[in-house]
């Protein structure tokens, strides 16, 4: 059953709307399945992401997006996000004066619309914590303030596991992360992945994949989707790189 589809997707940005970014673009994930978008910078992977998510930084010029059989091309941000869309962020921000238990409480009630339960909430947060071996004192830390790039990484996936959308947006959430971090975050995908969500990764390397059992990988250059194939094709990009796919 398809979870997300993309109709011939056309996107300029925000601050300069004569460069079109996305030029047609068509995408389908179906429920179980993990999709992976490899490509040069500059071709539009983040743009995607963003894209689906509504940023006000990307203006759609035309097509559509379609999730869960609900259209959702030009709904706001947090109405996605309510649907079941969640996005990692490539650059995670820090959030000074809010601790990182609030915010898990507050990104959990907005997206429930209830309270969670204290006791409840914070078993379940220690034991997703302990899965990403993260040190469950960072509950009471600033949000992200001091934290490596790997523990803001390895923050970014707890509150996918956290909030269990249907669909999660993994914008390049290894980059910069060394061997062990990027094995904690594959571990936490395959926790979070079952028959019923997706899972769509934004990334330049084949390291995350190792251990992921991946359904699809699309190569996106220049705004469109140029080739897509099995687990295969990214390893032939990693080996050769894109050149052979630029006209």
């Amino acid at each position: 059953m398809k979870l997300l589809e993309i109709k011939d997707l056309y996107t300029i940005a925000e601050d300069d709307r004569e460069k079109e970014i996305l030029k047609g673009l068509n995408l389908e994930i179906n429920k179980g399945e993990t999709h992976v978008i490899m490509g040069p910078n500059g071709g539009g992977k983040s743009t995607l992401a963003n894209s689906i998510l509504q940023s006000p930084k990307y203006i759609k010029k035309s097509g559509k997006i379609i999730f869960d059989g609900e259209d959702i091309t030009d709904k706001r941000t947090d109405e996605i996000a309510k649907l079941g869309v969640f996005m990692s962020f490539q650059n995670p921000v820090a959030i000074p004066g809010i601790t990182l238990a609030h915010f898990l409480k507050t990104s959990k009630k907005s997206i429930t619309g209830e309270n969670p339960n204290i006791a409840t909430f914070y078993k379940e947060v220690g034991e997703k914590m302990e899965s990403l071996n993260m040190n469950n004192k960072y509950t009471s830390r600033e949000f992200n303030v001091g934290f490596s790039g790997g523990e803001q990484k390895k923050n970014e996936i707890l509150q996918m596991l956290l909030l269990n959308p249907k669909l999660a947006i993994l914008d390049e959430t290894d980059s910069g992360l060394d061997v062990d971090a990027i094995k904690t975050v594959s571990k936490g995908i395959n926790l979070y992945k079952n028959s019923e969500n997706a899972v769509l990764i934004i990334t330049h390397s084949t390291k995350i994949l190792e251990g992921l059992n991946v359904d699809k990988v699309h190569i996106l250059i220049d705004g469109k989707i140029v080739k897509t194939g099995d687990m295969s094709l990214a390893k032939e990009i990693d080996k050769e790189g894109y050149s052979k796919y630029f006209k």
